[in-house]
């Protein structure tokens, strides 16, 4: 399990957060610089070098938003120019994306970043630039929440594996409906029926919560507190649900670590979304406590989850249950191998998963859960503290990667192998490389005293 250093406060990353960012910069202009556009969306690396891969269009937001926290954090205009100019040119199609589950990705990054920045004061502020922002979101909001599958006792937002698919990395595009929804959109069905966005997302959230999080008790008593399944199969004549399942990890019985990231973040900045609601907003989904409770639970367990099946510095292999880590033997109690024989780590999962430790962390400290909320502070911290040294933090100026050793889908063989390894490692992702920016930025504000990263900031509240 993750060794926790109860020692560590933002400030004592200071020293590493400028080096990143430094390095952060020299990445983005080299992209920028090499990469043909025309090959579609970067995706991931191969010996160094960004490349793409067609499966969904999920990862241009992740590449121009990128831009954007990089002028968030150090003010550097090119950055700023980049993202506004790269959003307003390339990231209409993403909005009007029929096609995917991940608006929360491309235009929550983009969009809801530029926005964010504008409210804060970052950027000027101008009227019709906010409004073409807010237009953009509550656009992709609608489009998001339009995938729809019915099921008992609730709904969620298909996976494009078509409308018998949940996938736990959806809980992260929920901010899509949520955003949009207190923008004060109004989604319109058949015969103009009036579709509420903040339902169609908190029934997204209860279904993740209910299917794909294992929590060792009833239908789960065979299972441990806090596993995650990829994705949640439904029967869609009756919704019923049939089995757990998984395209990019092992198998529906393992827990394939980027997954379990995506919950461990997407429910806890859910949770601090809906402080910013009035109780009434609640009453008609069982009011505050019901749902606060549901999403609370399954924080607390994947976050937990991760901790203890988690070599010691914080950095997870790619599965769990990957088939040969048991080759690896006593490979939690020590830090994690990124270059070995058996089984690739993944460097994307500890970025995106130290995030909503962080904000789970802070949620229960402010509720009065001192110790727990300090327990999972700290261990993001030590997350962060690993993942901002090498060799996860990329120094070779000639790589076009930030964050070293992601891994994108080891079942379909995708990722770059390096001659004379058995394993892939040494490689970088775009959401891998977003998602440790948007890490680096919160714990950036922490040590400036600047206003608190969140992304419904971007509402002006």
């Amino acid at each position: 399990m993750i060794q926790i250093n109860n020692d560590l406060v933002p400030a004592d990353l200071s020293a590493k957060l400028t080096r990143f960012w430094e390095l952060s910069a020299q990445k983005i202009r080299l992209i920028e610089a090499e990469y043909d556009t025309a090959k579609g969306s970067p995706v991931f690396t191969e010996a160094g070098k960004y490349t793409t891969r067609g499966w969904t269009e999920w990862t241009q937001g992740f590449q121009y938003g990128s831009a954007i926290l990089q002028f968030d954090a150090t003010g550097e205009p090119e950055f700023l120019e980049m993202g506004r100019t790269r959003t307003l040119t390339a990231m209409a199609p993403h909005v009007s994306h029929i096609g995917v589950h991940d608006h929360g990705f491309n235009n929550v990054s983009t969009y809801g970043n530029l926005l964010r920045l504008m409210h804060e004061g970052k950027i000027p502020f101008s009227e019709w630039e906010k409004n073409f922002y807010e237009m953009a979101l509550k656009i992709s909001g609608a489009v998001q929440a339009s995938r729809w599958t019915t099921v008992r006792n609730g709904g969620f937002i298909h996976s494009f594996n078509g409308p018998h698919s949940l996938f736990v990395d959806t809980i992260r595009s929920c901010r899509a409906l949520v955003v949009s929804h207190s923008l004060g959109h109004v989604f319109q069905g058949e015969g103009d029926a009036r579709i509420s966005l903040l339902e169609r997302a908190l029934l997204h959230m209860k279904a993740t919560a209910d299917y794909s999080i294992f929590y060792g008790g009833g239908r789960d008593s065979y299972d441990v507190w806090g596993r995650t399944a990829h994705e949640s199969v439904f029967n869609t004549k009756d919704g019923a649900f049939r089995c757990p399942n998984s395209q990019q990890g092992y198998s529906g019985f393992t827990t394939w670590t980027r997954g379990l990231a995506w919950a461990m973040c997407g429910f806890p900045e859910e949770l601090e979304y809906l402080q910013t609601l009035p109780d009434g907003e609640l009453e008609p989904f069982g009011g505050r406590q019901e749902v606060e409770a549901f999403l609370l639970k399954a924080a607390r367990a994947t976050c937990d989850f991760y901790i203890e099946h988690t070599p010691v510095d914080g950095i997870p292999y790619w599965d769990t249950g990957a088939p040969n880590l048991h080759r690896l033997g006593n490979y939690l109690d020590r830090p994690a191998e990124p270059v070995n024989d058996f089984e690739p780590v993944d460097s994307s999962a500890a970025a995106i998963g130290a995030q909503g430790l962080l904000r789970l962390g802070k949620y229960l400290s402010e509720k009065g859960e001192t110790e727990a909320g300090k327990r999972y502070t700290q261990a993001g911290l030590t997350v962060l503290n690993r993942l901002l040294e090498e060799p996860y933090l990329s120094t070779d100026p000639a790589h076009q990667g930030l964050l070293l050793h992601s891994i994108y889908h080891r079942p379909n063989g995708w990722d770059y192998v390096p001659e004379g390894s058995k394993i892939p490692y040494g490689e970088s992702s775009m959401w891998g490389d977003y998602h440790i920016r948007e890490l680096a930025l919160y714990v950036q504000r922490l040590v400036d005293g600047g206003p608190y990263y969140a992304f419904f900031n971007c509402l002006g509240r």
